[in-house]
């Protein structure tokens, strides 16, 4: 007979992957918050409002937040991941136009909306959606990228002390770039120039109180060390 000898348990400990040590989870929730709030403000930006007298794409009420957002994964993972997550929002932001634009060109199910009242009223809205998208698109790819200069500037020419001011410097620097390229390529020719202006100026005015705002949102995760160069 052959003898059984027990053999010892190695406790094999779980290890994170390189990648899982490399991005900190409070870098997935900003770009998952980031890519969020451009969606939400590209579908929003269809409903032209009045607000304090002032026409104004509804949208602007939320995406402002993606600048101080898009200074946090710069800060958190460098300048280069930053430019990665600007290109991948917007590729992520055409792949919903495409897919709401299809959606919107399908028939309807004659059972399930029977007058076909749901299914204008889905085309009626989503279907000239692609001009605000890309509009907005074009608008954030710029003045995203302007930003992630901007930014990286202040803090490697400038000072590495006093976040609020690059924050302040990069967003004050990207918005009215922002701001003019979205409002004349989405609107320009659909609604009168009177309404394009409203919207540039009350666009500057949110997206600069909401920077305001956002400020103090740059100080949730440590400053990194900057001489050895955030890349």
């Amino acid at each position: 007979m052959t003898a059984l000898t027990e053999q010892p348990v190695t406790r094999v400990k779980s290890q994170r992957g390189p990648v899982a040590k490399a991005i900190p989870a409070l870098a997935i929730v900003v770009i998952a918050a980031y890519v969020s709030a451009q969606m939400i403000a590209d579908i929003a930006s269809m409903k032209i409002a009045i607000v304090g007298g002032l026409a104004v794409d509804m949208g602007t009420f939320i995406y402002p937040i993606t600048f101080t957002l898009r200074d946090i994964v710069h800060k958190i993972v460098g300048k280069r991941k930053a430019q990665v997550l600007i290109v991948t929002a917007a590729a992520i932001n055409l792949l919903m136009v495409l897919y709401l634009a299809w959606a919107a060109a399908m028939p309807g199910d004659l059972l399930a909306d029977p007058d076909g009242s749901f299914t204008a009223a889905f085309s009626l809205v989503f279907g000239p959606l692609w001009r605000i998208v890309l509009a907005s698109i074009l608008a954030e790819v710029v003045s995203e990228l302007v930003d992630t200069e901007a930014y990286h500037w202040f803090v490697t020419k400038v000072t590495r002390n006093k976040q609020w001011a690059r924050v302040l410097v990069s967003n004050s620097v990207a918005i009215p770039i922002d701001t003019a390229i979205f409002a004349v390529v989405a609107f320009a020719g659909s609604v009168p120039w009177q309404v394009v202006w409203e919207i540039f100026i009350f666009n500057l005015i949110v997206k600069f109180a909401v920077t305001l705002i956002s400020i103090p949102l740059i100080y949730i995760y440590p400053d990194p060390d900057w001489s050895e160069g955030k890349k």
